[in-house]
């Protein structure tokens, strides 16, 4: 560790890290309220956050009454709350503590893409249980995984150590040959494509029917490195219970990247409805390439949380 780690500037770095690191003592259920509780004062502040996931859900549930919607808000900033204390119990929690409240499901798949020699994608979704997500992987594989890196040192450092603590392989989200290399070597690649996205490569790409700026690398990855590319999500279950995680069989890659990150917009989307409170509603998906495009966030006239 560098001495420089240590530097004023990063004082209450640490002290953020020491107070995670005492929130990871904490029983699970004691985790849950907390974050809960967290997620109530955060609803009620004026974020823009709070406007954004409002106009995601607008977008995506339009099925739903404003009032259901509202509701629905609720719970979302509840979930969120949680993920900001389930990351210190996802770096400190021994396996088998997080064995007692995790149910895994396709391990087999994996077990069987390993076996195939060619690496492994899998692909997953932008969930507010990410960081559990990742954490529950490791219990069954060492895993890479994508990060983007920080101008805090500090906290670039307890990412790749806490992270890289269990088997888990840091790889810098824009470094695509280190990528590449994971997969040809048999590795296995945490890799969640759902966000929004106008870099080379960038498609219009239906996400409840509402085009929107795609990654469409997966196709390409999976045939450059002849790696199978399993679909992998983590639900977070009512109350206390915990989390069940499934790996899903395989996903066929054709030639055409567009339909096949369509067929993978529709998983997330039979995802999203198995529990919409967790999905990361807070994010600016739908952007589009061009001038054109609706500008669904910014002529949202500002409101009141």
């Amino acid at each position: 560790m560098r001495l420089r780690l240590f530097a004023p500037r990063y004082w209450l770095t640490w002290v953020g890290l020491g107070v995670l690191r005492l929130v990871a003592l904490l029983p699970f259920a004691a985790i849950v309220h907390l974050g809960r509780a967290t997620g109530w004062v955060l609803r009620r502040l004026p974020l823009k956050f709070v406007r954004t996931a409002r106009r995601n859900l607008e977008l995506c549930l339009p099925e739903l009454s404003a009032a259901e919607r509202e509701r629905l808000l609720d719970q979302h900033f509840a979930s969120l709350g949680i993920a900001l204390f389930e990351i210190p119990f996802a770096w400190w929690s021994t396996p088998e503590r997080l064995a007692k409240i995790t149910e895994f499901h396709g391990v087999e798949h994996l077990q069987a893409a390993r076996a195939h020699g060619r690496g492994v994608l899998l692909l997953t979704a932008h969930f507010t249980s990410l960081e559990m997500a990742g954490r529950t992987l490791l219990a069954i594989a060492p895993v890479g995984f994508l990060y983007r890196p920080t101008k805090n040192e500090v906290l670039a450092y307890a990412l790749k150590r806490f992270r890289g603590a269990r088997g888990g392989n840091p790889i810098p989200k824009d470094d695509i040959r280190a990528f590449i290399s994971a997969l040809r070597h048999n590795e296995c690649v945490w890799y969640a494509p759902d966000q929004s996205y106008r870099k080379k490569g960038a498609e219009m790409v239906p996400m409840f029917g509402i085009p929107a700026a795609t990654n469409t690398l997966t196709s390409r990855l999976a045939r450059m490195t002849g790696a199978t590319v399993l679909p992998y999500f983590l639900q977070r279950l009512p109350g206390t219970r915990g989390y069940r995680a499934v790996i899903h069989p395989p996903l066929e890659v054709s030639d055409d990247p567009v339909a096949d990150t369509l067929r993978f917009n529709r998983m997330i989307e039979a995802q999203v409805r198995l529990a919409p409170e967790q999905y990361l509603w807070i994010h600016r998906r739908f952007k589009g390439l061009s001038q054109d495009y609706p500008d669904y966030y910014n002529r949202q006239a500002p409101r009141g949380a």
